[in-house]
């Protein structure tokens, strides 16, 4: 009998008043009462430099990213909400990935944290395209960069400065209903892959 998945959830924002922090909290929200173990993590709490090799060949990676790594290896499934910076991808996104990438032990594959779990892509923004546009380079990173499995649908909040009740949920109750279906798959999917 294949083991549960468990799914985390985080942002690629540190900002207290994130949107997109909104958008992880509620998925975790979800999944725990749709039966699914669920952790919400915050990247604030997981400080690391820019990345620059010479500081890896100096020191290695922060513990901080081994912390991370470590956090990801406890879950099955993966959403990250990730804003839009300039039509593409948050430096403090970007910087956790790669920092991320590049701890491994001795007898470890390449990237093998990420090409062993199941990712799905969100976001939030307060223009009207939910900040979408961000996501086609968070994929291209997370699917050509890191070999990567990422879930096709993505989930938007448009206008998300208007979008969410004051318990954290959405006032689109179908826009709820579709988040909490990329949920289930991306459980679905999770649990297929470690089946």
């Amino acid at each position: 009998m294949s083991e549960a998945p468990r799914l985390l959830f985080f942002a690629g924002s540190a900002r207290t008043g994130s949107f997109n922090k909104k958008v992880a909290r509620l998925g975790a929200r979800i999944a725990e009462a749709n039966g699914i173990p669920s952790t919400f993590a915050d990247l604030g709490d997981y400080p690391m430099p820019i990345y620059d090799g010479d500081l890896e060949a100096e020191k290695g990676p922060p513990e901080n990213a081994r912390k991370l790594k470590a956090l990801f290896e406890l879950h099955t499934g993966i959403l990250i909400s990730s804003p839009e910076y300039n039509a593409t991808i948050s430096p403090l996104l970007k910087n956790t990935l790669d920092w991320v990438s590049r701890v491994r032990d001795d007898d470890e594959g390449m990237n093998q944290v990420y090409r062993t779990r199941v990712f799905a892509l969100a976001s939030a923004a307060p223009g009207g395209m939910g900040g979408l546009r961000g996501l086609y380079t968070v994929r291209h990173v997370l699917e050509l960069g890191l070999g990567a499995l990422v879930l096709p649908e993505q989930f938007a909040v448009p206008r998300a400065a208007e979008a969410f009740k004051e318990d954290g949920s959405l006032k689109d109750e179908d826009a709820q209903k579709r988040f909490k279906e990329l949920i289930e798959n991306l459980a679905r999917a999770a649990r297929v892959l470690h089946g």
